[in-house]
């Protein structure tokens, strides 16, 4: 159940609702989105948020989604169900791009990893159509809407026939207007026009009773009129004849077409649904990514366990102004299920009310919201609000009147999974009397174990959280230093209203001030005082956690790493003896292999004196060999040793003293290598992947070159080899015809504009936009972006046969 019959209006839903709408590609999923609404269902909820997460994914990590053409053919299927109706042309075209679209989908998404995406899959398997389908359409019409000649052999010898009937007006007419400009009748460079689908010669108004045939229309200045002469009548009405046949034999096909689809019509219409479902999805995941939207935890009960929960209306907003957004940690269970916030004016507190019921619906109606992953969500069988004007002349409400109908409501409708909201409770009428009532209604709340959260200046309310365990107050904080609020709440204690400081700063007389505080009573100063100070020292303890838990995380990340280090130490000290050892056992195994063959030499010579001379000097010198081998490989060894043991007592390699132009070097505490480009006294001008930065020359440390060309040079072919794939992806799935029927002026422009940068780059040579005839508005905003495009040749009209000013043609 929600509260009142404008509750979307009050939290700000209704704004949501419209970016998502005009996130959406075709009319299916705008439909969704305008029926998208509260659900008390955990299953329910927990299937279309894990669509939206896995949709997400797929933004993010998986290019190429389809996102052409979805044409809401459903009301031209529905008609077609009765026997003897048939889809028009035009609708037979959207079919075949809205076909291709929906079999697009299926394939991308059954191809994703089933582990990853199994509720999108399951979605997408929903679609049980087969391709033969596709394959019919593609035999009737093609890619740029017109009914093929093999369609039918009735309808392929009808136009053979016309092709040739024109052939022969082409040629009488090229004889009249021969004949003209020989006998001087027209202009010698004058050309045979077209009028309402007519070839005509072009005459001289005082010679047109010389050439036979039918006038049909004039110059403006009458000094011409055109003339269709008499044989090209008889054609033309050969033409008409066939052009007749024509249209009933493609009728016939349509008909024929409509009928075989008929038997698929269920499968078909629920794969449009399913359409419509995917384009509902991409807009509200697109939506989620906007915010920094997630997927939360999920909890049966009651329950709101929130950690930087962000007001999904003011994220945006603050994001274009450069403003931070101040995130909301708020929990409540049933424990504590009612929470009191209390502070200064403008201080933020209707705020958070907002947020909390804005982002409680939003979740309830299958989206992603803006908080930390570890927040959790439950589900409320109810939502209440009581928040701004309700003034009512008609009904004879007052402000006050309309605020009490709804405590009524609440009042009796409340119970353990309901939510209710309420703004400035209890004011606008006689403080003290408005004071007991909102108690009374605050307490009647508590013990139906209603959870709420209510905004409120007064003290009465405040002090209830002491009564009752159920009830928590919470502060909205204040820098009593610049007097101003930090739109920060904060749990556990009451806020205070910061009256005599908020109007010191408004320039409020000094001594009206005097006389204000000694007109109230002093246990309410001192109250406000101590709330001050408690908000303080909050603060206070706050700043010095988050202190100590940054510190805590840079021990722990500098332990790890030392870990890490020593680890990596012992591996490789371990490798060097290995290898010293593995080394020591080839030198001694060759020694042995020499000695056993200068002693088998020395026994086969028989002891000649000569020889034994000879081979004792061969076998020194190799012995000497194997010496330097032995020293060579123990100075190696050594040297790495002695590099091993220098990491543990500094890991990092030092600065060099003198920097040079060309040295590579990092940022400190950075893994990001640059070059040394200039040096000007202490500061050092490096590039950076070609982005050029100064920075001072104690805040950088120098990295081995064979690393920095790895690392540098390395991540430019990965580069490289990532935009090839891009391109190939690119060629394989650009279309040589984009359809724009249907969209708005700049979402058209925008649509083009990345077009015509993709046909560009993969060095396309002609394409054809369709927009359509109409007022030739969207016709006009195209061809003048054309015309700023060096690369473009020229483009105009499409041939007249194949759709005319409907369709530009561009050639590059």
């Amino acid at each position: 159940m929600i509260y009142p019959h404008n509750f979307e209006q009050k939290i700000g839903f209704d704004q949501v609702r419209q970016s998502i709408y005009d996130l959406c590609l075709g009319s299916m999923g705008k439909k969704y989105v305008e029926g998208m609404k509260f659900s008390t269902s955990l299953n329910y909820l927990k299937g279309i948020h894990s669509q939206t997460a896995e949709f997400v994914r797929i933004l993010q990590e998986h290019a190429g989604f389809p996102t052409q053409n979805y044409f809401d053919l459903r009301p031209d299927l529905e008609r077609i169900s009765i026997e003897g109706s048939y889809l028009t042309i035009e609708a037979l075209f959207d079919f075949r791009a809205s076909l291709e679209s929906i079999f697009a989908v299926r394939t991308f998404v059954l191809k994703l990893e089933e582990e990853d995406f199994p509720a999108l899959q399951k979605l997408a398997s929903e679609i049980h159509l087969e391709k033969s389908l596709l394959q019919k359409v593609y035999h009737i019409i093609d890619e740029k809407g017109v009914i093929r000649s093999n369609a039918s052999p009735a309808l392929a010898g009808i136009r053979r026939k016309l092709i040739a009937k024109e052939g022969q007006i082409g040629n009488t007419i090229k004889s009249a207007l021969r004949l003209a400009q020989k006998a001087g009748w027209t202009d010698k460079d004058a050309e045979v026009v077209m009028r309402n689908g007519r070839l005509l010669v072009p005459v001289s108004a005082g010679n047109k009773r010389q050439l036979k045939g039918f006038i049909y229309d004039q110059s403006s200045t009458g000094q011409t009129v055109y003339i269709e002469p008499a044989e090209v009548f008889e054609l033309n009405n050969e033409i008409r004849e066939l052009q007749n046949e024509e249209r009933t034999e493609i009728i016939r096909i349509l008909k024929q077409f409509s009928s075989y689809v008929r038997s698929f019509l269920p499968d078909i219409l629920i794969a449009y649904r399913v359409l419509g479902i995917f384009d509902f999805i991409r807009a509200k995941s697109l939506y989620a990514i906007g915010l920094h939207a997630i997927y939360p935890r999920t909890s049966s009960t009651p329950i709101v366990q929130w950690h930087k929960a962000i007001h999904p209306l003011l994220y945006p907003l603050h994001k274009k102004q450069d403003k931070e957004v101040v995130p909301l940690d708020i929990q409540l269970d049933s424990r504590r299920h009612i929470l009191i916030i209390s502070g200064p004016n403008a201080g933020g507190k209707s705020v958070a009310l907002k947020t909390i019921g804005l982002l409680q619906y939003m979740y309830q109606c299958g989206l992603l919201v803006p908080v930390r992953e570890d927040s959790v969500f439950g589900i409320f069988n109810a939502i209440f609000v009581d928040i701004g004007d309700e003034q009512s002349i008609e009904n004879d409400l007052s402000t006050y009147s309309s605020h009490l109908r709804n405590m009524a409501f609440f009042t009796r409708n409340a119970n353990p999974k309901t939510l209710f909201l309420i703004d400035e409770f209890g004011t606008g009428t006689e403080p003290q009397l408005g004071g007991a009532i909102a108690e009374a209604v605050l307490e009647n709340l508590y013990f139906q174990k209603a959870f709420g959260v209510v905004t409120t200046h007064y003290a009465n309310l405040k002090l209830l959280a002491g009564k009752h365990t159920g009830i928590v107050n919470g502060a909205m904080l204040f820098d009593q230093k610049i007097l101003a609020p930090v739109y920060q709440l904060l749990m556990g204690k009451p806020g205070s209203s910061f009256a005599f400081e908020i109007a010191s700063k408004t320039g409020l007389p000094k001594k009206v001030l005097t006389a204000a505080k000694q007109k109230i009573n002093q246990k309410h100063l001192d109250f406000e005082h101590e709330l001050q100070q408690l908000e303080v020292e909050k603060k206070q303890l706050s700043k010095q956690k988050e202190d100590i838990a940054f510190h805590t995380k840079k021990l722990i990340e500098s332990k790890n790493k030392y870990e890490i280090l020593l680890q990596k130490i012992k591996d490789q000290r371990s490798k060097l003896l290995k290898d010293a050892k593995k080394e020591a056992e080839n030198v001694i195994a060759q020694s042995n292999r020499m000695i056993e063959k200068t002693i088998a030499e020395i026994r086969s010579s028989q002891a000649d004196k000569e020889k034994t001379k000879r081979l004792r000097l061969e076998l020194k010198e190799e012995q000497e060999k194997l010496i330097q081998k032995t020293e060579k490989k123990t100075r190696e060894i050594t040297k790495k040793k002695k590099k091993t043991n220098s990491a543990t007592d500094e890991p990092k390699r030092k600065l060099k003293t003198n920097l040079e132009i060309g040295d590579f070097v990092k940022i400190k505490d950075s893994d990001v290598i640059g070059e040394v480009i200039q040096i000007e006294n202490q500061d050092v001008i490096i590039s950076f992947n070609q982005i050029k930065m100064t920075l001072q020359a104690s805040k950088l440390e120098a990295v081995d070159e064979a690393i920095a060309f790895k690392q540098l040079y390395g991540s430019k072919r990965n580069n490289t080899n990532k935009i090839l794939n891009e391109l190939n992806e690119k060629a394989s799935t650009f279309k040589t015809r984009l359809d724009l029927r249907g969209k708005r002026g700049e979402e058209a422009m925008d649509i083009v504009r990345h077009y015509i940068d993709d046909a560009i780059m993969l060095k396309i040579m002609q394409v054809e936009i369709i927009h359509g005839k109409g007022d030739g508005i969207l016709r006009k905003l195209i061809r003048d972006y054309l015309s700023t495009i060096p690369e473009i040749q020229s483009y105009g009209n499409e041939h007249i046969e194949r759709g005319g000013s409907g369709i530009t043609l561009v050639r590059f």
